[in-house]
């Protein structure tokens, strides 16, 4: 048995999971935590880290470097997806993380980042979920399409995060149907891209990971707080992703905050997260998407155990 750190530094958040990996694989949770440090913020403008993005990340690594000490973590690795493949200031960034934490962020190419969202999603399946799987792992900065049954077999990464679109085109409160219109067409081009790799109409079943595709099945189900369990497994069918979409972005951001499932920093950036799987959903021909709350940040930990 081995115990390991693994941390998933995003657009949006950085999360820190705890587990003992046991020899055939199999894995024992310790620690799960999340923290929203919106270390992408302005990225897609500026092509940098904003010096309060990274202090907001450095304080989470902090935190994190204290709790990893107390469990007597064996073996850490740090990832770092979207944002940090795209800035300037890469080097100001690798520099706190490694201070704070002992390793260098594991900056990973798309590919890479879509191989462990498979592992993560897929560990664990129950046996009548029928393969082969479209994972879906839609974060701050970039969508991950991955297609595969045992293995990732095609995988494509393109930039539509929840983060990057809000920027992009949805400021109002709520935002305009122009400026949801103008979404809309970015991220089907996007999708038509991840299409030409990806055979997304292929997939017998589609596993949609992270936190926009966890609050859209929050408010799906009717949840009255965040649930995992509750959340994990659940299916949600195509027509109550599109109504939640529509209900999200046309809500304000004061609506928004008052949903008694939704964590405060995604208030923000829910609305372009939805429309990123509604897009997605009525593009595929399956019916439904299965949710999972084992995503990334699961597959780091399995990885670290092998």
């Amino acid at each position: 048995m081995t115990r390991v750190a693994a941390i998933d530094c995003g657009t949006n958040s950085i999360r820190l999971l705890i587990a003992d990996i046991n020899p055939d694989g199999s894995m024992h949770e310790i620690d799960r935590r999340m923290t929203i440090v919106r270390l992408g913020e302005g990225v897609d403008a500026t092509g940098k880290f904003s010096d309060a993005a990274l202090d907001r990340t450095f304080a989470a690594c902090d935190e994190f470097s204290n709790i990893i000490t107390a469990h007597s973590v064996e073996r850490v690795r740090f990832v770092a997806t979207s944002a940090s493949r795209d800035v300037s200031n890469r080097a100001e960034y690798v520099a706190g993380v490694l201070a704070r934490l002992g390793v260098e962020p594991d900056i990973i190419t798309g590919d890479e980042e879509a191989r462990l969202s498979f592992l993560g999603a897929t560990a664990g399946l129950a046996a009548n979920v029928q393969a082969p799987y479209l994972v879906l792992d839609i974060g701050g900065g970039s969508t991950e399409f991955v297609f595969g049954s045992e293995i990732p077999e095609k995988a494509k990464s393109v930039n539509i995060g929840c983060v990057r679109m809000t920027e992009r085109h949805l400021h109002g409160d709520p935002a305009s149907a122009d400026a949801i219109a103008a979404a809309v067409s970015d991220i089907d081009a996007a999708i038509a891209e991840a299409a030409a790799v990806v055979p997304i109409e292929s997939a017998a079943t589609v596993i949609g990971l992270a936190g926009s595709v966890t609050t859209v099945a929050a408010m799906a189900i009717g949840l009255d707080r965040y649930d995992r369990k509750a959340i994990h497994g659940s299916v949600i069918s195509k027509d109550a992703v599109h109504r939640v979409s529509e209900r999200l972005l046309h809500m304000t951001r004061d609506q928004r905050a008052s949903l008694p499932f939704m964590h405060p920093g995604r208030v923000d950036v829910i609305g372009a997260g939805s429309l990123v799987l509604d897009r997605i959903m009525q593009r595929v021909p399956n019916s439904s998407v299965l949710v999972s709350e084992h995503d990334i940040l699961d597959g780091i930990a399995i990885s670290l155990g092998r």
